[in-house]
């Protein structure tokens, strides 16, 4: 099961593992982290924005014209980064084993 490693905004480490085919949102969410995932995976509240480490970003699956947008979205109040992602819009694979990211500011 592939394992993420988790900075929360307080810098509190933690290491959580999510299966193959669940959205990284769902994970961090039950996993104990700050993410609260407000509109289920829909793409449509910014609750889910993670900074992943600039080596995982080429191993993830561009970012569709929806998630841009809400990137775009959310900028207007919080910081947002090269390495922004929704995790609601990660699908976790064995492939993502170690995946590196840390929680950005609530909405």
């Amino acid at each position: 099961m592939p394992r993420i490693f988790v900075t929360q905004q307080d810098g509190q480490s933690l290491t959580i593992e999510a299966p193959s085919g669940r959205r990284l949102m769902e994970a961090l969410r039950d996993g104990g982290t700050t993410v609260e995932g407000t509109c289920g995976g829909a793409c449509s509240c910014g609750s889910c924005h993670v900074y992943v480490d600039d080596a995982w970003l080429a191993r993830l699956t561009a970012p569709a014209d929806d998630e841009r947008e809400m990137i775009e979205a959310i900028g207007d109040v919080i910081e947002v980064r090269p390495s922004s992602r929704l995790a609601c819009q990660i699908e976790m694979s064995d492939a993502l084993d170690g995946l590196s990211l840390t929680i950005a500011e609530a909405i």
